[in-house]
């Protein structure tokens, strides 16, 4: 079914004073047929304008386009919670030997029972096989916990379910957006108060390359400071790291582990994922210890 968005140039005098003009604002609509008054109304919902009077649209354009997520718009409806939900896998498989950063090793596997040997422990025609996996906590999808970063922050035992089990989803579509660093004006427009923030990249397509790790997205230290300071729960990209890999104080890890904010890095599929409306889940074992283990990520969508 095809979705649609509205491009225009918009005018907007305030009650109390003063206006506002922008050029080429886009905004998520129902319909290629939707009229200038649903589009100034979605337009001054999605920016949060208080004491807004009269709207006034010029060089409007309905064209087919994904929606992003546009506050108070046709893809902000709630979650349908019946039987026959479907599911979205958003984390990369694990296998022998591959390559989640290049600095680090690939997982490891093995056997600490064959098959074979099993044969002589137990009744003929039964038969076993134990596993041995050797790997870095860092390893495919994986979730980060305060401990990761804070030698006094809780490792991923503490993480209650209520703040990585069913979770309200937010999709930041920044793929071509034609910047690296997603920052506050890039989040400006989105309600994440209790949800998990899903910054959608698309670098996830060059995962297990050397490309992966050349010029990657990642979150601004503002960006972080946004997400916090508006409750977002969770924050997870399809990207190398959450940071940038070039600043060594790792400025989104330290803020948003600091305010116990879990980071999911290394996501795929995100693009299956519609702007809101899902629930995301990212469970990991609880490991004492540890700040950082991989996880399966998925989405229940609406």
């Amino acid at each position: 079914m095809p979705t649609y968005r509205a491009r225009f140039d918009a005018t907007v005098a305030f009650t109390n004073g003063g206006g506002l003009q922008v050029q080429g604002f886009l905004v998520d609509v129902p319909s290629a047929d939707v009229t200038s008054g649903e589009i100034g109304e979605l337009f001054l919902d999605s920016l949060g304008l208080l004491m807004a009077g009269e709207v006034q649209l010029s060089n409007v354009e309905v064209v087919e386009a994904a929606h992003k997520g546009t506050r108070g718009g046709p893809a902000a409806d709630g979650v349908s919670r019946g039987e026959g939900a479907a599911y979205v896998e958003l984390s990369h498989v694990i296998r022998d030997g591959m390559v989640t950063l290049p600095n680090l090793p690939g997982p490891s596997f093995s056997q600490q029972l064959t098959r074979e040997a099993s044969r002589e422990i137990y009744a003929p025609g039964t038969e076993f096989e134990i596993g041995l996996l050797t790997m870095v906590t860092n390893t495919g999808t994986y979730m980060d916990s305060p401990y990761h970063r804070y030698p006094d922050g809780h490792d991923l035992t503490g993480f209650s379910l209520e703040r990585t089990v069913d979770l309200p989803t937010v999709v930041v579509r920044v793929e071509d957006s034609g910047r690296l660093g997603i920052d506050a004006a890039a989040l400006a427009t989105y309600d994440v108060q209790g949800k998990a923030v899903l910054l959608h990249t698309g670098d996830d397509a060059r995962f297990g390359t050397p490309e992966y790790v050349e010029e990657p997205h990642f979150l601004t230290r503002d960006g972080a400071e946004w997400l916090i300071d508006r409750g977002a729960v969770l924050v997870g990209i399809d990207a190398a790291n959450i940071d940038d890999m070039t600043d060594g104080t790792r400025p989104a890890h330290t803020l948003l582990l600091g305010a116990g904010v879990a980071i999911v890095e290394h996501m795929t599929n995100l693009s299956a994922v519609p702007p809101t409306g899902a629930l995301f889940t990212a469970t990991a074992p609880r490991i004492e210890g540890l700040g950082t283990f991989p996880v399966r990520a998925y989405a229940k969508l609406p």
